[in-house]
């Protein structure tokens, strides 16, 4: 059965401020009515901290999860619009240990705030499905972890190991901005990595389909899809469920 427990009246989310180094960051935490709990790390979208990702944070603690967003750019470095996001962004793909490093301190953060640190999973949306598929590269002391809409891409160069963490990828069936040759490089890497992993698609879903900002015009390449972005959330309840209780 899903996990399900009440989150109480006055669980809310509570801004946390950490470090990764020199670099401050300030992420949100939120509790469940029960203190010995699993817990969900929350990796945002390229624009940094959202209400997509709070609202995300807020359902996990109602469903019994301890949940932390991160904040991967930090203090003085939020991007103010898409083009800085870009930026700010393809800087963390590039550098992929630093976005490690980042997911990382999150991720002391949430087992810091009560979750158990034996129960824990990674979830990203777009650029923070690309961390969450990084957070499983490293091997991350973590059961799994889930990407949604995002990029499968890894440097060619770059030595494939052995992954633990179990890997569930939920892919628009008509994004086009993460490429054929980009999805056939990665199921490649997963079966030379002996991963325990799944990917499911959803039928007329682009990039950023469960994100209700990203509008309905598919032709832009980010649309919202009410069904995709449902259905993606049920599947990933039934695999936390499955991983962490």
């Amino acid at each position: 059965m899903i996990l399900l427990f009440a989150v109480t009246a006055s669980a809310q989310l509570k801004p946390i401020a950490y470090k990764d180094g020199a670099q401050k960051l300030n992420g949100f935490a939120i509790s469940p009515s029960k203190a010995k709990a699993p817990g969900v790390l929350v990796l945002p979208a390229w624009r940094g901290i959202d209400p997509h990702a709070k609202d995300s944070a807020e359902k996990l603690a109602k469903m019994g999860y301890h949940a932390f967003i991160a904040d991967i750019y930090g203090e003085g470095n939020i991007p103010k619009d898409n083009k800085e996001a870009g930026e700010q962004s393809g800087k963390f793909k590039a550098d992929f240990r630093l976005y490690q490093s980042r997911i990382r301190a999150a991720l002391d953060q949430l087992i810091a705030q009560g979750a158990d640190p034996d129960r824990i999973a990674i979830i990203g949306y777009c650029f923070g499905g690309t961390g969450a598929l990084e957070a499983a590269r490293a091997n991350f002391p973590v059961q799994g972890v889930v990407s949604f809409h995002g990029g499968l891409g890894r440097d060619a160069k770059r030595p494939v190991e052995k992954i633990g963490p179990k890997i569930l990828v939920c892919h628009g069936a008509d994004d086009f901005f993460v490429p054929e040759d980009e999805i056939d490089a990665f199921h490649k890497e997963m079966k030379d990595a002996k991963a325990d992993w799944q990917m499911i698609y959803y039928a007329d879903a682009v990039h950023a389909f469960t994100e209700p900002s990203a509008g309905s015009d598919k032709s832009k390449g980010t649309a919202y899809n009410e069904k995709a972005a449902k259905r993606s959330w049920e599947h990933m309840k039934q695999f936390l469920d499955e991983i962490l209780n």
